[in-house]
């Protein structure tokens, strides 16, 4: 089973950009991963997907990040990639990534605080 770490978070302006990045422990040429968020009380939200390069390599987003974030992987480094721009503070969150489906275990996650 693969496992992940998250990193890259930080605490940035509204306006500002981060790129995260989920390392896998295992291959994950064959998978699907998703990034997905949950802030303070909330449920875990689905963020970005990105298909594995043999099944499209194609990208989604949820309708509140789409044209803000970017989505991307390296199977070389077993590591995707969250680029996100124009942040604002409701993107405040812990981030985490996944498989597509999702295993049954997360990792720890990266906190993104956007605050002035």
């Amino acid at each position: 089973q693969v496992q992940f770490v998250e990193s890259g978070g930080g605490l940035v302006q509204p306006g500002g950009s981060l790129r995260l990045s989920c390392a896998a422990s295992a291959s994950i040429n064959v998978f699907a991963i998703d990034w997905y968020r949950q802030a303070p009380g909330n449920q875990r939200e689905w963020v970005a997907r990105i298909y594995s390069i043999d099944n499209t390599g194609s990208d989604w987003y949820a309708q509140s990040v789409k044209g803000r974030f970017t989505i991307s992987r390296d199977d070389a480094k077993n590591t995707v990639y969250l680029q996100m721009n124009s942040l604002q503070p409701e993107d405040t969150a812990f981030y985490y990534c996944n498989t597509y489906p999702p295993g049954p275990t997360w990792g720890q996650g990266t906190q993104v605080t956007v605050s002035s």
